[in-house]
């Protein structure tokens, strides 16, 4: 699933290839993406928009148009294409977006979980999803005090997950995370130290900013867009590393289940 560096790094591309384009044109060919209304309204609603920027929340994309913001969440297997009006239509592409220039934004889901909402401006931050955002890994306010308000007694790996806390961390940066912390995924939240917690933000930081500085991690089909790999794959130190030598201490990282996500940790460095 992209986490918050794939998504980052799929905004940068996009940017710097639909930004200031005039969406003259919707299709949808599969029920379920738009989520907050039916996707005839969606469509009329789109229409003559423009897009003047593309940001990030989380591990949202947020399109800035004309009158209102999409918001897309990739989910599993997300991805975007360009294309030009005429080229064939994958079996897996469900909305496409026409641009005045006659080039195409395709949305490719094959799994079809992701994501769509068409938000008015003024109540972008005050409606769901992302009013029920945590906040972002840089935010200042990402302090010992905040973890400690939030944190509960369940197990840490499972509470990284939860994006009300921590925006935009998922499986694989978990991981790292807690490897990089020393300290067990199935430890309890709210049993952290003071410093185990200022190590959260410490590692949280320093793992995304390197994932994004990367492109992100590309895990069996992940891509920010055609012909763009994550790197950061190559710099993982625990995730998908079961009977691989810790790099720390040489014991053979295990792999268990938390929160019925598949977690892999160093028994010794993080007993």
């Amino acid at each position: 699933m992209p986490e918050l560096p794939e998504v980052e790094t799929v905004k940068e591309t996009l940017k710097r290839k639909v930004l200031n384009k005039l969406i003259v044109d919707c299709n949808i060919y599969y029920n379920g993406i738009i989520e907050n209304m039916s996707d005839s309204l969606f469509i009329s609603k789109i229409k003559g928009e423009k897009i003047n920027d593309i940001t990030r929340r989380g591990k949202w994309l947020v399109f800035e148009l004309t009158n209102y913001y999409l918001l897309s969440h990739l989910r599993m297997e997300g991805k975007y294409n360009i294309r030009v009006v005429g080229d064939n239509i994958d079996k897996h592409e469900h909305v496409i977006f026409t641009f005045s220039d006659k080039t195409q934004l395709r949305y490719r889901d094959t799994r079809k979980f992701g994501k769509m909402h068409l938000i008015e401006k003024d109540k972008l931050f005050i409606v769901p999803p992302l009013s029920l955002i945590g906040l972002e890994p840089w935010d200042e306010k990402l302090t010992i005090y905040y973890l400690k308000t939030k944190l509960k007694g369940t197990a840490i790996k499972t509470q990284l997950l939860d994006q009300t806390i921590i925006a935009g961390i998922g499986n694989i940066y978990a991981d790292e995370i807690l490897f990089l912390c020393k300290i067990n995924p199935t430890k309890k939240g709210n049993k952290l130290s003071d410093t185990e917690l200022e190590n959260i933000i410490k590692y949280t930081r320093i793992v995304l900013e390197n994932a994004i500085k990367d492109g992100g991690t590309t895990i069996r089909t992940y891509t920010s867009s055609e012909g763009v790999h994550g790197r950061f794959q190559q710099n993982l130190l625990v995730h998908n590393k079961k009977a691989h030598p810790c790099v720390n201490c040489g014991t053979l990282i295990d792999k268990m289940v938390v929160g019925g996500r598949g977690t892999f940790y160093c028994p010794k460095c993080q007993k």
